[in-house]
């Protein structure tokens, strides 16, 4: 079995403009996701982001560390939330990520996690 990692990528300005309503919806999906992820024995971890202007980056060389505050990439989209899950193989992963996506109503990047 293999982890990966089912990252939620989205616009924090298109976010914004989700009504109440339809943040509703996707939080009662996502939560209807997560129970059929842990039913199936595949839920490792997961967990939803503060907005990206939340971050701080740490850069530590030569025991010199600065810390910047923002996100480290300066792009529209950012990780708003993730899943970690153990699955056979990256077909399975595939699939729960599209059922991921249909329950966040965004994107998800599937990625495996390297062997120890």
């Amino acid at each position: 079995m293999t982890q990966y990692l089912l990252s939620v990528h989205g616009n924090e300005e298109s976010e914004a403009a989700v009504t109440p309503e339809a943040m509703q919806r996707m939080y009662k999906q996502v939560d209807i996701f997560n129970g059929e992820a842990k039913a199936a024995g595949i839920w490792v971890f997961a967990g939803g982001l503060h907005p990206a202007a939340t971050a701080t980056v740490v850069r530590s060389t030569d025991g010199n560390v600065v810390t910047t505050d923002g996100p480290y990439l300066e792009t529209r989209e950012h990780i708003g939330g993730f899943w970690v899950i153990e699955v056979a193989d990256l077909d399975a992963a595939l699939e729960w990520a599209a059922k991921g996506s249909a329950a966040c109503e965004g994107a998800v990047e599937v990625r495996p996690f390297q062997s120890e």
